[in-house]
């Protein structure tokens, strides 16, 4: 029931009743209009925790995806450098034994990427 249909009952009951129904109108016009405030109020409270709630469970979702991912590239970055250390030492074992049997590397043999790091160190 509406607003309006709410005053209309009770505008009849106060006729039928003998009473002032304008007032009475007016009144419950008052009291309804403060009633509805109040339950969209109470509606909106109840909603935000659970509205909070919600971008709780999708930001900690994101945090956990995020931590799952990072674990994996970590993962991988360590077998990366793993596996470049073990390029490494492997070509270093073998220029030692070239220069060892008097065959030492062209200067094209060494990628530019290790001659700079050669070079520098980084």
């Amino acid at each position: 029931m509406n607003l309006t249909e709410v005053a209309a009952v009770i505008s009849a009951a106060g006729a039928v009743l003998g009473g002032s129904g304008y007032f009475v109108t007016r009144a419950t016009v008052r009291a309804a209009r403060v009633t509805t405030a109040a339950q969209e109020v109470i509606a909106r409270i109840q909603t935000e925790p659970q509205a909070d709630a919600h971008r709780f469970a999708v930001l900690q979702a994101t945090v956990n995806r995020v931590d799952e991912e990072n674990g994996q590239l970590r993962g991988r970055q360590a077998r990366f450098d793993s596996l470049l250390g073990g390029f490494s030492r492997t070509v270093n074992r073998l220029i030692y034994r070239m220069e060892r049997a008097g065959v030492p590397p062209e200067p094209e043999d060494i990628d530019e990427l290790v001659r700079e790091y050669m070079r520098t160190g980084a």
